[in-house]
């Protein structure tokens, strides 16, 4: 008979992502049926709940307090797999070596230990998130915020003060930046250049700034500024900081600006802003195609954005032959949304229909008929309680099992998406994953983003997945062109 297993740490935070992985690791034992490690905010025990893994004990629980929680068959299983989880949350104490002489507990404390720290990252449940902003602010410090679940009212308070003060308020939700050539969370190793980003998402900063690098140019800050900076409630005041910024910027002779479309209103503001600037700007407002200033060029993907800062042509893409797909529909399974969304774009605009249950101006819902169903994995619909697929590749292997079975689909898209705070091997996932299908299934088309000093090797990610039999475009978007190819032949 099932049994269900929780234990209330009082007073105990860890990173969200780090008790994500431990769940994943507990899950998978043998007799386990779902397995919870969480902070106990409100959002997060009705994750639990909902998963059948939360008892009275971790009901009770409070915002500050760690949860385990546990589903098991029986209750040896259950014993043996709390054993293990408690393993788990005391081993990084004990491991901590010599790191553990600085191991500051509060703002404070971080920037008296460090006074020439600029920048604190703050990956904080969303409902302290603004607190520890706000005292790092306060301490003279620009803040990179990883967090999500912030209240909108309590982002645009805190980017106003930022404003004010002359500091820079990326986040809430930031996943991506990279600081005087330090990449900052989700972000790649980038050689520095004369190209500046300021972007409202973060996988698109890494594709934009990965084909720069691998195409013989560099980036001298790329900015993040959170998903909902240029929506109306915000006004893109990060976005508007972040161009004022690169504009004074000596180092920097190009700026490039990323996001899915913004409020009429706020595009408005940034592309008066940028009128202002003698610098040329190329503009990537996915899905729209608002009238640009002079010193602007449209970019309608972030492979053409990247390569409108780079001034260069992208590569001719079908100097390799593409043998027909098995049937003329596509299912994209994305890990970057904004993937997702470039690969929208490009299908539509060859004519195709699409749909997504994230779905650009123009696409349909997930659940109708299309020539291309494309999948943003890491929506939340996928995540709740998991790891983000570019943290743990597993989430994407029931969607892809699903795909090669659906007799409908000729061509799989997948991203590979490589950096600091990524899987330590993405492509062997995939390469694994794909071992065993038929060789008449769909042609399984991907594309890599990375560069070669990422930890992962972007080159070594590309061999995996070649060996595997999978076709490695050079961008995101060229693999969707392909996959239009290889259906088209059909």
């Amino acid at each position: 008979m099932p049994i269900i297993v929780n234990e209330v740490r009082k007073g105990t935070y860890l990173d969200s992502v780090a008790l994500m992985r431990m769940s994943r690791t507990i899950a998978a034992m043998d007799g386990i049926e779902e397995c919870g490690m969480m902070m106990a905010t409100p959002a997060n025990k009705r994750i639990m709940a909902d998963a059948g893994v939360l008892a009275a004990e971790g009901e009770a629980a409070g915002p500050g307090d760690l949860v385990i929680a546990i589903r098991a068959k029986d209750q040896s299983a259950g014993e043996t797999a709390h054993t293990a989880a408690k393993s788990l949350l005391d081993k990084p104490k004990g491991a901590a070596g010599a790191s553990a002489a600085w191991a500051p507990r509060t703002i404070r404390a971080a920037a008296a230990a460090d006074p020439e720290a600029t920048v604190a990252l703050i990956s904080v449940p969303g409902a302290f998130a603004a607190a520890e902003a706000r005292k790092a602010l306060g301490r003279g410090l620009n803040v990179m915020m990883f967090s999500d679940n912030v209240p909108v009212e309590d982002e645009v308070a805190l980017k106003l003060e930022a404003r004010e003060r002359g500091l820079l308020m990326m986040g809430p939700d930031c996943g991506t930046a990279i600081i005087n050539g330090v990449p900052l969370a989700f972000a790649n190793v980038i050689p520095r250049g004369r190209i500046g980003i300021v972007g409202a998402s973060g996988t698109g900063i890494q594709e934009v700034s990965c084909l720069i690098a691998n195409n013989g140019g560099g980036i001298s800050h790329a900015i993040g500024t959170g998903g909902r900076d240029l929506k109306k409630e915000v006004g893109g005041i990060t976005t508007l900081t972040g161009i004022d910024l690169l504009d004074a910027d000596p180092a920097t002779d190009h700026i490039v600006i990323i996001s899915k479309p913004p409020a009429e209103s706020v595009a408005k503001a940034v592309l008066d802003r940028v009128a202002r600037s003698n610098k040329p700007f190329t503009i990537c407002f996915l899905g729209a195609n608002p009238a640009l200033p002079k010193n602007a060029t449209a970019a309608p993907t972030l492979e053409a954005a990247a390569f409108a800062a780079l001034a260069k042509a992208a590569p001719s893409l079908f100097a390799r032959s593409l043998k027909p797909a098995r049937a003329k529909g596509i299912r994209g399974l994305f890990a970057g949304g904004t993937m997702c969304a470039e690969a929208q774009i490009v299908a539509m605009g060859a004519g195709l229909t699409v749909s997504s249950n994230v779905p650009v101006p123009g696409a349909k819902g997930a659940d109708a008929k299309a020539d291309a169903t494309l999948i943003d994995l890491g929506d939340d619909e996928y995540t709740l309680g998991r790891p983000h697929p570019m943290i743990e590749p597993a989430v994407r292997d029931a969607p892809l099992a699903a795909a090669f079975a659906d007799q409908s689909v000729g061509v799989i898209l997948l991203d590979c998406v490589l950096g600091f705070g990524g899987h330590a091997d993405p492509g062997g996932h995939l390469a694994a994953a794909l071992a065993n299908r038929a060789k008449d299934g769909p042609l399984v088309i991907a594309s890599v983003t990375g560069t070669e000093a990422d930890p992962q090797v972007r080159s070594r990610q590309v061999a995996s997945l070649e060996r595997a039999g999978v076709i490695v475009a050079p961008s995101n978007a060229a693999a969707m062109r392909m996959a239009i190819v290889a259906t088209e032949q059909v």
